[in-house]
């Protein structure tokens, strides 16, 4: 059975309803029985729900099939019209708009109606009628609150939103996990696998944003030599599969690997799919999601496009405030549990992600909007149960010993004119000669063992001072403090990881700039004590506790507090040149970034779920640092082990006066100082410095 006919059946059942829907508003978009501003809201939103009906029908009947590319573009800037550029100022789904447009007491929650309502966009192209219809008959309920003689209240809005999104989690979080699992569900396979993707028409089938970002990006794949494609993909799923050989893992037990990637990639994709069809996995491909039901704030987890508008995003990324409660949290769970139950055959033989990220998009630095929804302390708690919770269902179902990863990145051509060229570096970054990297590594683990704790401090304007503890280590001669990581899961080489004691991790992290996830941070400083956070703060805006509150929200993702649960030391310099060479390196991904220097997580370990599972470095001497003060307590309370987040900061070499290994007897060795390696055995990582030209380190 394939997609379509998946779902043919439910279509069928919601036929009658949506054809009532269709002449209720058809009736509001002519004349609206709400007068005023109010009364321009409906309309508006009424002809953009028809707008999607007609949508769908010519998707059903292959009308685009044949368009040509103009024709595609006009429909797709048509699409997303009123949430790009200076248009956004005068749309619905700006919130700032909305409230003086539609009151306080109804602007917020009538701007997530509309923004929910444009998920039909996505919903149009994948033909699902029925998560179509809900969302319309949720506009049709608001509506008809205000047809009554008295005007609805706050609180009678909130309760219809609030409704709509706990009755109807069974269908979309349910859709949600089987689409996560089950590789009939193959809308954007097929669409990778069958399109001519030398035609630039086929980005127009996913029903994404395209921007010329998409369309460069597709054209440059196009025109590399087959065996570089190859190359590419090789190193892609060549990591997949190596990660679960290092950690000892059956991949002959699974059948199913999750492609997340950001479209414009599809030549490589195309060959990842056969690669890992070589392996015995077929790949699931689903696209991020578009509901506030399915998403975690501002986070994309599956394929997804450019953004048509980052600050549309940033203002929606709390409209959860309108329902997360804690009855919520158990309804959601609930679902989501049986999902899983219903799925638990596919789940079982599900392998985990691979991802391929991208850099180079434009830098986006949020601006703060009082008129957007914000959780309150009540509700982020219930957020990071509802983490918590969500996260133990999935490793249940999807055990943490069972499964891997690997992440890989490539650039986009937002990042300026020698594009082509830092694409061709980044091949070069991601291809590095690992065996070299593990012998550098392992003289620098040999060194570190011998340690009780590591010193870093800053130089210039940075103002770290950080003393992070290391777990003892009994018998030297098999055990280890530190992972010696190549390219493997985690690709580009190279690092040297720990989950530090938490009991001694003190003193200030600070760095002068940094990007996080897409957001921009400046003079970020965490402030630890016994390895947890208790102070944190940046210099983004003129109020102290709008930048605690940005912190908060998207560092330590709500919780009150988290732990230290890595501390690394990057040794890939030829990255850093590189990106000093291109000055890109505020545009890197963290995956790149965590590279070229130091870097420090706040939430779990690298080894959350899999304590218990042995991991051994190449010289055969087995890790026990796996786990913190706080990931201990699984054994006795799971909610109170993981925090379900892990944020890497990265202080830069020329950020860096020294990194120092602190023995029991109180004496030092060097590792880094002024930037440079200067432990024995390690001085090869400086020749990028040396051999590029004009480079200097400040």
């Amino acid at each position: 059975m394939d997609y379509r006919q998946i779902l043919k059946e439910e279509n069928e059942a919601v036929k009658e309803r949506w054809q009532l829907a269709a002449e209720r508003l058809e009736s509001i978009a002519g004349n609206p029985e709400v007068e005023g501003n109010l009364g321009a809201y409906f309309q508006k939103t009424a002809g953009f729900l028809l707008f999607m009906m007609e949508l769908q029908k010519k998707l059903a009947e292959g009308v685009f099939e044949n368009a040509s590319l103009e024709e595609l573009q006009t429909w797709n800037q048509r699409l997303y019209e009123d949430v790009t550029g200076e248009a956004y100022a005068y749309s619905y789904a700006n919130p700032v708009y909305a409230v003086q447009q539609l009151t306080q007491e109804y602007g917020q929650i009538l701007s997530f109606v509309y923004t929910e309502l444009r998920g039909l966009i996505v919903y149009a192209y994948e033909q699902r009628l029925e998560e179509m219809l809900i969302r319309m008959e949720l506009f049709l309920q608001i509506y008809s609150e205000f047809t009554d003689e008295v005007l609805p209240t706050r609180e009678q809005l909130r309760s219809d939103v609030y409704w709509f999104i706990s009755d109807y989690s069974d269908v979309s979080v349910t859709w949600r996990v089987r689409e996560q699992l089950d590789p009939r569900l193959s809308f954007a396979r097929d669409i990778i696998m069958e399109a001519d993707l030398s035609d630039p028409r086929y980005l127009y089938q996913f029903g994404e944003y395209i921007t010329e970002t998409e369309l460069r990006t597709s054209a440059y794949l196009n025109r590399l030599p087959e065996e570089e494609i190859q190359k590419i993909a090789s190193v892609f799923t060549e990591g997949y599969r190596i990660g679960f050989e290092v950690n000892q893992k059956p991949l002959w037990k699974k059948k199913t690997v999750n492609i997340r990637y950001c479209l414009g990639f599809e030549r490589i994709i195309r060959q990842a799919v056969k690669n890992f069809e070589q392996m015995g996995l077929e790949s699931i491909i689903y696209r991020a999601a578009v509901s506030r039901m399915n998403m975690r704030e501002a986070n994309k987890i599956g394929y997804y496009s450019t953004s048509p508008n980052k600050q549309y995003d940033y203002d929606h990324k709390g409209d959860a405030a309108l329902f997360m409660d804690k009855a919520f949290v158990e309804r959601k769970v609930g679902v989501l549990r049986t999902a899983y139950e219903s799925y638990k055959d596919l789940a079982a033989v599900h392998g985990g992600p691979a991802v391929l990220e991208i850099f180079g998009e434009i830098p986006f630095e949020p601006k703060a909007r009082p008129e957007a929804l914000r959780l309150n302390e009540k509700q982020q708690a219930n957020q990071v149960l509802l983490n918590s919770r969500t996260g133990q269902i999935t490793n249940e179902y999807i055990k943490g010993d069972e499964r891997s990863f690997t992440i890989i990145a490539f650039p986009v051509p937002d990042i300026g004119e020698q594009f082509e060229e830092i694409f061709a570096e980044t091949v070069k970054i991601n291809t590095l000669d690992y065996q070299t990297w593990q012998r550098i590594q392992q003289t620098l683990i040999d060194a570190l063992d011998k340690g009780k704790a590591v010193h870093i401090q800053g130089s210039g304007a940075n103002r770290t001072d950080l003393t992070v503890a290391l777990a003892p280590i009994q018998d030297p001669e098999r055990e280890t403090v530190f992972e010696n990581c190549v390219a493997d899961v985690n690709i580009p080489v190279g690092e040297v990881f720990t989950s530090p004691k938490l009991t001694g991790t003190n003193g200030v992290l600070h760095v002068t700039g940094v990007f996080l996830d897409g957001l921009f941070y400046k003079d970020l400083t965490l402030t630890f004590q016994d390895g947890m956070v208790v102070d944190y703060t940046c210099s983004n805006y003129e109020e102290e506790e709008e930048n605690r509150r940005y912190v908060r929200e998207n560092v330590l993702m709500h919780h009150e507090t988290l732990p230290m649960g890595e501390f690394a030391i990057g040794t890939n310099t030829t990255a850093y040149v590189a990106a000093r060479k291109y000055q890109m390196g505020a545009k890197l991904p963290i995956l790149i970034a965590e590279k070229m220097g130091p870097h420090f997580a706040v939430g779990d370990t690298c080894f959350s779920w899999e304590e218990d599972v042995k991991t051994c470095n190449p010289d055969g001497k087995c890790m026990v640092a796996k786990e913190n003060e706080r990931s201990t307590l699984r054994k006795e309370d799971v909610e109170k082990a993981y925090f379900n987040c892990h944020t890497d900061i990265t202080i830069p070499y020329d950020e860096l006066k020294e990194i120092a290994v602190i023995h029991s007897d109180g004496s030092r060795t060097l590792l880094i100082q002024d930037g440079r390696f200067v432990l024995a055995g390690t001085e090869e990582l400086n020749l990028p410095f040396e051999e590029s030209t004009g480079f200097k380190l400040s």
